[in-house]
Protein backbone atom coordinates (compact mmCIF):
# COMPACT_ATOMS: atom_id res chain seq x y z
CA UNK A 1 0.00 0.00 0.00
CA UNK A 2 1.39 3.41 -1.01
CA UNK A 3 0.41 6.55 0.87
CA UNK A 4 -1.20 9.29 -1.25
CA UNK A 5 0.10 12.78 -0.64
CA UNK A 6 -0.47 16.26 -2.03
CA UNK A 7 1.22 17.17 -5.25
CA UNK A 8 3.39 19.92 -3.75
CA UNK A 9 4.87 17.67 -1.07
CA UNK A 10 5.49 14.86 -3.50
CA UNK A 11 7.15 17.10 -6.09
CA UNK A 12 9.57 18.38 -3.48
CA UNK A 13 10.04 14.87 -2.14
CA UNK A 14 10.97 13.10 -5.37
CA UNK A 15 13.65 15.68 -6.22
CA UNK A 16 15.11 15.42 -2.74
CA UNK A 17 15.02 11.63 -2.89
CA UNK A 18 16.78 11.73 -6.27
CA UNK A 19 19.51 13.90 -4.72
CA UNK A 20 20.01 11.37 -1.92
CA UNK A 21 20.15 8.59 -4.51
CA UNK A 22 22.82 10.45 -6.52
CA UNK A 23 25.01 11.05 -3.44
CA UNK A 24 24.80 7.38 -2.48
CA UNK A 25 25.69 6.11 -5.94
CA UNK A 26 28.58 8.59 -6.34
CA UNK A 27 30.31 6.94 -3.41
CA UNK A 28 30.33 3.58 -5.17
CA UNK A 29 32.53 4.83 -8.05
CA UNK A 30 34.85 7.19 -6.15
CA UNK A 31 37.81 4.73 -6.27
CA UNK A 32 37.67 4.33 -10.07
CA UNK A 33 40.44 6.81 -11.07
CA UNK A 34 42.46 5.84 -7.98
CA UNK A 35 43.06 2.19 -8.83
CA UNK A 36 46.38 3.07 -10.49
CA UNK A 37 47.57 4.70 -7.25
CA UNK A 38 46.43 1.68 -5.24
CA UNK A 39 48.22 -0.64 -7.67
CA UNK A 40 51.46 1.30 -7.18
CA UNK A 41 51.05 1.46 -3.41
CA UNK A 42 49.90 -2.12 -2.83
CA UNK A 43 51.50 -3.82 -5.83
CA UNK A 44 48.61 -5.83 -7.28
CA UNK A 45 47.79 -6.76 -10.88
CA UNK A 46 45.10 -5.67 -13.34
CA UNK A 47 43.28 -8.90 -12.55
CA UNK A 48 43.13 -7.88 -8.88
CA UNK A 49 41.67 -4.51 -9.92
CA UNK A 50 38.78 -6.31 -11.58
CA UNK A 51 38.44 -8.64 -8.58
CA UNK A 52 38.19 -5.63 -6.26
CA UNK A 53 35.56 -4.22 -8.59
CA UNK A 54 33.71 -7.54 -8.71
CA UNK A 55 33.68 -7.75 -4.91
CA UNK A 56 31.62 -4.56 -4.98
CA UNK A 57 29.19 -6.10 -7.45
CA UNK A 58 29.02 -9.24 -5.30
CA UNK A 59 27.96 -7.06 -2.38
CA UNK A 60 25.24 -5.48 -4.51
CA UNK A 61 23.93 -8.84 -5.70
CA UNK A 62 23.97 -10.33 -2.19
CA UNK A 63 21.81 -7.50 -0.82
CA UNK A 64 19.43 -7.63 -3.78
CA UNK A 65 18.96 -11.37 -3.24
CA UNK A 66 18.58 -11.21 0.55
CA UNK A 67 16.87 -7.87 1.07
CA UNK A 68 15.79 -6.51 -2.29
CA UNK A 69 12.16 -6.30 -1.16
CA UNK A 70 12.77 -5.21 2.44
CA UNK A 71 11.80 -1.57 1.75
CA UNK A 72 8.33 -2.81 0.70
CA UNK A 73 7.89 -3.97 4.30
CA UNK A 74 9.88 -1.68 6.60
CA UNK A 75 9.52 1.48 4.50
CA UNK A 76 11.76 3.43 2.14
CA UNK A 77 13.26 5.87 4.65
CA UNK A 78 14.78 3.32 7.07
CA UNK A 79 16.39 1.46 4.18
CA UNK A 80 17.79 4.67 2.70
CA UNK A 81 19.25 5.66 6.09
CA UNK A 82 20.81 2.21 6.44
CA UNK A 83 22.30 2.50 2.92
CA UNK A 84 23.80 5.90 3.79
CA UNK A 85 25.31 4.39 6.95
CA UNK A 86 26.94 1.64 4.90
CA UNK A 87 28.20 4.22 2.42
CA UNK A 88 29.80 6.17 5.27
CA UNK A 89 31.39 2.99 6.65
CA UNK A 90 32.81 2.23 3.20
CA UNK A 91 34.33 5.71 2.96
CA UNK A 92 35.95 5.28 6.37
CA UNK A 93 37.55 2.03 5.17
CA UNK A 94 39.23 3.98 2.39
CA UNK A 95 40.21 6.85 4.68
CA UNK A 96 41.99 4.44 7.04
CA UNK A 97 43.04 2.01 4.27
CA UNK A 98 46.08 0.00 5.27
CA UNK A 99 46.22 -2.70 2.62
CA UNK A 100 44.19 -4.90 0.32
CA UNK A 101 41.85 -6.32 3.04
CA UNK A 102 40.52 -2.85 3.95
CA UNK A 103 40.18 -2.04 0.27
CA UNK A 104 38.09 -5.16 -0.26
CA UNK A 105 36.00 -4.47 2.85
CA UNK A 106 35.32 -0.93 1.69
CA UNK A 107 34.14 -2.20 -1.70
CA UNK A 108 31.90 -4.85 -0.15
CA UNK A 109 30.25 -2.26 2.12
CA UNK A 110 29.85 0.03 -0.87
CA UNK A 111 28.15 -2.82 -2.73
CA UNK A 112 25.78 -3.39 0.20
CA UNK A 113 24.86 0.30 0.11
CA UNK A 114 24.29 0.29 -3.65
CA UNK A 115 22.11 -2.81 -3.37
CA UNK A 116 19.84 -1.09 -0.86
CA UNK A 117 19.76 2.16 -2.83
CA UNK A 118 18.90 0.50 -6.14
CA UNK A 119 15.46 -0.74 -5.17
CA UNK A 120 14.47 1.54 -2.27
CA UNK A 121 15.63 4.87 -3.73
CA UNK A 122 14.20 4.17 -7.18
CA UNK A 123 10.84 3.22 -5.65
CA UNK A 124 10.89 6.27 -3.35
CA UNK A 125 11.54 8.67 -6.22
CA UNK A 126 8.74 7.15 -8.31
CA UNK A 127 6.27 7.14 -5.43
CA UNK A 128 6.96 10.71 -4.29
CA UNK A 129 5.92 12.09 -7.68
CA UNK A 130 2.60 13.88 -7.83
CA UNK A 131 -0.11 13.40 -10.46
CA UNK A 132 1.27 14.11 -13.91
CA UNK A 133 4.85 14.01 -12.64
CA UNK A 134 5.47 10.30 -13.19
CA UNK A 135 7.59 10.80 -16.33
CA UNK A 136 9.76 13.44 -14.63
CA UNK A 137 10.21 11.20 -11.62
CA UNK A 138 11.15 8.24 -13.81
CA UNK A 139 13.88 10.32 -15.43
CA UNK A 140 14.98 11.69 -12.04
CA UNK A 141 15.39 8.14 -10.68
CA UNK A 142 17.47 6.79 -13.54
CA UNK A 143 19.43 10.04 -13.97
CA UNK A 144 20.26 10.10 -10.25
CA UNK A 145 21.52 6.53 -10.52
CA UNK A 146 23.68 7.01 -13.62
CA UNK A 147 24.55 10.64 -12.88
CA UNK A 148 25.68 9.74 -9.38
CA UNK A 149 27.81 6.88 -10.71
CA UNK A 150 29.39 9.28 -13.21
CA UNK A 151 30.05 12.09 -10.72
CA UNK A 152 32.02 9.79 -8.40
CA UNK A 153 35.04 9.32 -10.74
CA UNK A 154 34.91 12.96 -11.83
CA UNK A 155 35.01 14.21 -8.23
CA UNK A 156 37.75 11.86 -7.06
CA UNK A 157 39.83 12.39 -10.21
CA UNK A 158 39.80 16.16 -9.81
CA UNK A 159 40.57 16.02 -6.09
CA UNK A 160 43.29 13.38 -6.49
CA UNK A 161 45.01 15.33 -9.27
CA UNK A 162 44.76 18.89 -7.97
CA UNK A 163 44.30 18.66 -4.17
CA UNK A 164 46.36 17.14 -1.34
CA UNK A 165 45.84 13.63 0.10
CA UNK A 166 44.68 11.99 -3.17
CA UNK A 167 43.68 8.71 -1.49
CA UNK A 168 41.92 10.35 1.46
CA UNK A 169 40.33 13.68 0.52
CA UNK A 170 37.74 12.28 -1.98
CA UNK A 171 36.31 10.05 0.75
CA UNK A 172 36.28 12.82 3.35
CA UNK A 173 34.30 15.00 0.94
CA UNK A 174 31.91 12.15 0.33
CA UNK A 175 31.40 11.68 4.08
CA UNK A 176 30.21 15.30 4.25
CA UNK A 177 27.83 14.70 1.35
CA UNK A 178 26.49 11.56 3.03
CA UNK A 179 25.85 13.49 6.25
CA UNK A 180 23.82 16.06 4.30
CA UNK A 181 21.92 13.33 2.45
CA UNK A 182 21.06 11.65 5.77
CA UNK A 183 19.57 14.92 7.01
CA UNK A 184 17.44 15.20 3.87
CA UNK A 185 16.34 11.57 4.14
CA UNK A 186 15.20 12.07 7.72
CA UNK A 187 12.59 14.59 6.52
CA UNK A 188 11.42 12.69 3.43
CA UNK A 189 7.79 11.54 3.52
CA UNK A 190 7.36 7.79 3.97
CA UNK A 191 5.51 6.29 1.00
CA UNK A 192 4.91 2.77 2.37
CA UNK A 193 1.66 2.44 4.26
CA UNK A 194 1.80 0.50 7.57
CA UNK A 195 5.53 -0.34 7.50
CA UNK A 196 6.44 -3.23 9.78
CA UNK A 197 9.43 -5.28 10.80
CA UNK A 198 9.76 -8.41 8.63
CA UNK A 199 9.48 -11.67 10.52
CA UNK A 200 12.69 -12.98 9.03
CA UNK A 201 15.18 -12.13 6.30
CA UNK A 202 14.77 -14.62 3.50
CA UNK A 203 16.33 -14.74 0.04
CA UNK A 204 14.14 -12.97 -2.48
CA UNK A 205 15.54 -14.68 -5.56
CA UNK A 206 13.90 -13.72 -8.83
CA UNK A 207 10.29 -14.40 -7.91
CA UNK A 208 8.29 -11.90 -9.92
CA UNK A 209 4.62 -10.90 -9.87
CA UNK A 210 2.74 -12.40 -12.82
CA UNK A 211 2.05 -8.90 -14.21
CA UNK A 212 5.79 -8.31 -14.74
CA UNK A 213 7.04 -11.55 -16.24
CA UNK A 214 6.29 -10.77 -19.87
CA UNK A 215 8.29 -7.53 -19.91
CA UNK A 216 10.99 -8.43 -17.40
CA UNK A 217 13.23 -10.71 -19.48
CA UNK A 218 13.96 -8.44 -22.46
CA UNK A 219 14.24 -5.39 -20.20
CA UNK A 220 16.63 -7.04 -17.76
CA UNK A 221 18.84 -8.64 -20.43
CA UNK A 222 19.15 -5.26 -22.19
CA UNK A 223 20.22 -3.80 -18.83
CA UNK A 224 22.76 -6.64 -18.47
CA UNK A 225 24.36 -5.72 -21.81
CA UNK A 226 24.41 -2.00 -21.04
CA UNK A 227 25.86 -2.46 -17.56
CA UNK A 228 28.60 -4.61 -19.07
CA UNK A 229 29.80 -1.51 -20.91
CA UNK A 230 29.65 0.51 -17.67
CA UNK A 231 31.68 -2.18 -15.93
CA UNK A 232 34.34 -2.06 -18.61
CA UNK A 233 34.76 1.69 -18.22
CA UNK A 234 34.70 1.82 -14.43
CA UNK A 235 37.09 -1.11 -13.94
CA UNK A 236 39.44 -1.12 -16.94
CA UNK A 237 39.28 2.18 -18.86
CA UNK A 238 41.47 4.17 -16.41
CA UNK A 239 44.22 1.54 -16.75
CA UNK A 240 43.94 1.62 -20.54
CA UNK A 241 44.11 5.41 -20.55
CA UNK A 242 47.15 5.45 -18.29
CA UNK A 243 49.13 2.46 -19.57
CA UNK A 244 48.26 2.25 -23.27
CA UNK A 245 47.55 5.89 -24.10
CA UNK A 246 50.10 7.29 -21.64
CA UNK A 247 47.66 9.80 -20.10
CA UNK A 248 48.58 9.93 -16.40
CA UNK A 249 46.31 12.80 -15.37
CA UNK A 250 43.76 11.37 -12.90
CA UNK A 251 41.27 14.12 -13.68
CA UNK A 252 41.30 13.10 -17.35
CA UNK A 253 40.74 9.45 -16.37
CA UNK A 254 37.80 10.47 -14.18
CA UNK A 255 36.41 12.67 -16.95
CA UNK A 256 36.56 9.83 -19.50
CA UNK A 257 34.63 7.53 -17.17
CA UNK A 258 32.20 10.40 -16.52
CA UNK A 259 31.46 10.69 -20.25
CA UNK A 260 29.90 7.23 -20.49
CA UNK A 261 27.53 8.08 -17.63
CA UNK A 262 26.86 11.51 -19.14
CA UNK A 263 25.90 9.72 -22.35
CA UNK A 264 23.66 7.42 -20.32
CA UNK A 265 21.86 10.37 -18.74
CA UNK A 266 21.40 11.94 -22.19
CA UNK A 267 19.96 8.68 -23.50
CA UNK A 268 17.55 8.50 -20.59
CA UNK A 269 16.31 12.02 -21.35
CA UNK A 270 15.34 10.85 -24.86
CA UNK A 271 13.48 7.72 -23.79
CA UNK A 272 10.17 9.37 -22.97
CA UNK A 273 9.81 11.10 -26.33
CA UNK A 274 10.92 7.98 -28.23
CA UNK A 275 8.69 5.66 -26.20
CA UNK A 276 9.52 2.43 -24.40
CA UNK A 277 8.50 0.31 -27.38
CA UNK A 278 11.18 1.85 -29.62
CA UNK A 279 13.75 2.85 -26.99
CA UNK A 280 14.62 -0.72 -25.96
CA UNK A 281 15.67 -2.01 -29.41
CA UNK A 282 16.97 1.44 -30.41
CA UNK A 283 19.11 1.59 -27.29
CA UNK A 284 20.60 -1.81 -28.07
CA UNK A 285 21.46 -0.64 -31.60
CA UNK A 286 23.18 2.54 -30.37
CA UNK A 287 24.99 0.47 -27.73
CA UNK A 288 26.38 -1.76 -30.50
CA UNK A 289 27.64 1.29 -32.40
CA UNK A 290 29.30 2.58 -29.23
CA UNK A 291 30.97 -0.76 -28.59
CA UNK A 292 32.27 -0.86 -32.17
CA UNK A 293 33.80 2.58 -31.64
CA UNK A 294 35.35 1.48 -28.33
CA UNK A 295 36.81 -1.61 -29.99
CA UNK A 296 38.21 0.53 -32.81
CA UNK A 297 39.76 2.92 -30.28
CA UNK A 298 41.48 -0.02 -28.58
CA UNK A 299 42.79 -1.36 -31.88
CA UNK A 300 44.03 2.06 -33.07
CA UNK A 301 45.09 3.37 -29.63
CA UNK A 302 42.93 6.46 -30.12
CA UNK A 303 41.73 8.57 -27.18
CA UNK A 304 39.20 10.62 -29.22
CA UNK A 305 37.55 7.44 -30.51
CA UNK A 306 37.42 6.07 -26.96
CA UNK A 307 35.60 9.19 -25.77
CA UNK A 308 33.17 9.15 -28.72
CA UNK A 309 32.53 5.44 -28.16
CA UNK A 310 31.93 6.10 -24.44
CA UNK A 311 29.35 8.78 -25.17
CA UNK A 312 27.62 6.75 -27.89
CA UNK A 313 27.60 3.55 -25.84
CA UNK A 314 26.35 5.49 -22.84
CA UNK A 315 23.46 6.93 -24.86
CA UNK A 316 22.47 3.43 -25.95
CA UNK A 317 22.76 2.09 -22.41
CA UNK A 318 20.67 4.98 -21.10
CA UNK A 319 17.92 4.49 -23.67
CA UNK A 320 17.63 0.77 -23.00
CA UNK A 321 18.07 1.09 -19.23
CA UNK A 322 15.36 3.68 -18.68
CA UNK A 323 12.99 1.98 -21.12
CA UNK A 324 13.43 -1.33 -19.32
CA UNK A 325 13.11 0.17 -15.85
CA UNK A 326 10.02 2.14 -16.90
CA UNK A 327 8.36 -0.94 -18.37
CA UNK A 328 9.13 -3.05 -15.31
CA UNK A 329 8.13 -0.31 -12.84
CA UNK A 330 4.81 0.29 -14.59
CA UNK A 331 3.98 -3.40 -14.70
CA UNK A 332 4.83 -4.06 -11.02
CA UNK A 333 2.02 -3.75 -8.46
CA UNK A 334 2.83 -1.09 -5.80
CA UNK A 335 3.18 -3.59 -2.94
CA UNK A 336 5.89 -5.48 -4.88
CA UNK A 337 7.53 -2.55 -6.67
CA UNK A 338 10.68 -2.36 -4.52
CA UNK A 339 11.36 -6.09 -4.83
CA UNK A 340 10.67 -6.13 -8.58
CA UNK A 341 12.98 -3.19 -9.24
CA UNK A 342 15.64 -4.87 -7.10
CA UNK A 343 15.35 -8.02 -9.23
CA UNK A 344 15.86 -5.86 -12.33
CA UNK A 345 19.01 -4.34 -10.81
CA UNK A 346 20.23 -7.78 -9.77
CA UNK A 347 20.40 -8.87 -13.41
CA UNK A 348 21.99 -5.55 -14.36
CA UNK A 349 24.72 -5.92 -11.74
CA UNK A 350 25.49 -9.42 -12.94
CA UNK A 351 26.33 -7.64 -16.19
CA UNK A 352 28.62 -5.18 -14.44
CA UNK A 353 30.56 -7.89 -12.57
CA UNK A 354 30.88 -11.24 -14.37
CA UNK A 355 32.14 -9.93 -17.76
CA UNK A 356 34.58 -7.53 -16.08
CA UNK A 357 36.23 -10.34 -14.11
CA UNK A 358 36.55 -12.19 -17.40
CA UNK A 359 38.30 -9.17 -18.90
CA UNK A 360 40.70 -9.11 -15.95
CA UNK A 361 41.53 -12.77 -16.46
CA UNK A 362 42.00 -12.28 -20.21
CA UNK A 363 44.52 -9.48 -19.60
CA UNK A 364 46.91 -12.12 -18.26
CA UNK A 365 46.81 -13.90 -21.64
CA UNK A 366 45.89 -11.28 -24.24
CA UNK A 367 46.99 -8.06 -22.57
CA UNK A 368 44.75 -5.10 -21.79
CA UNK A 369 44.03 -4.22 -25.42
CA UNK A 370 43.30 -7.79 -26.52
CA UNK A 371 41.04 -8.41 -23.53
CA UNK A 372 39.11 -5.22 -24.29
CA UNK A 373 38.61 -6.27 -27.90
CA UNK A 374 37.38 -9.74 -26.91
CA UNK A 375 35.02 -8.21 -24.36
CA UNK A 376 33.62 -5.72 -26.90
CA UNK A 377 32.94 -8.53 -29.37
CA UNK A 378 31.02 -10.60 -26.81
CA UNK A 379 28.84 -7.70 -25.66
CA UNK A 380 28.14 -6.69 -29.27
CA UNK A 381 26.78 -10.18 -29.96
CA UNK A 382 24.62 -10.02 -26.82
CA UNK A 383 23.27 -6.53 -27.59
CA UNK A 384 22.39 -7.53 -31.17
CA UNK A 385 20.55 -10.64 -29.91
CA UNK A 386 18.60 -8.63 -27.33
CA UNK A 387 17.75 -5.93 -29.86
CA UNK A 388 16.38 -8.49 -32.31
CA UNK A 389 14.37 -10.20 -29.56
CA UNK A 390 12.82 -6.92 -28.42
CA UNK A 391 11.93 -6.01 -32.00
CA UNK A 392 9.99 -9.27 -32.23
CA UNK A 393 8.53 -9.04 -28.70
CA UNK A 394 8.27 -5.32 -27.88
CA UNK A 395 6.96 -4.15 -24.49
CA UNK A 396 3.79 -2.11 -24.53
CA UNK A 397 3.96 1.70 -24.41
CA UNK A 398 1.68 2.88 -21.60
CA UNK A 399 1.74 6.64 -21.92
Amino acid sequence: MIIDRTGGTRRLGYRAAAGVFAVGMAGTTLPTPLYGLYRTQLGFSELMVTVVFAVYALGVITVLLLAGNVSDEVGRRPVLLCALGLSAASALCFVFEGGLPMLLLGRVLSGFAAGLFSGAATAAVLELAGPGQEAHAGFAATAANMGGLGCGPLLSGLLAQYAPWPLVLPFLVHLLLVAGAAGVTWFLPETVGHPHRPRKLRPQGLRLPPEVRGVFTPSAVAAFAGFSLLGLFTAVAPSFVGETLGVRNLAVSGLIVFTVFLGSTAGQSLTERIGVRRALPGGCLVLVVGLLLVATSLAMTSLPLLVIGAVCGGVGQGLAFRAGLTAVGRAAPPEHRGGTISAFFLVAYLGISLPVVGVGALTLVLGLRGAGLAFSGCVIVLAVAVGLYVLLHPPADED
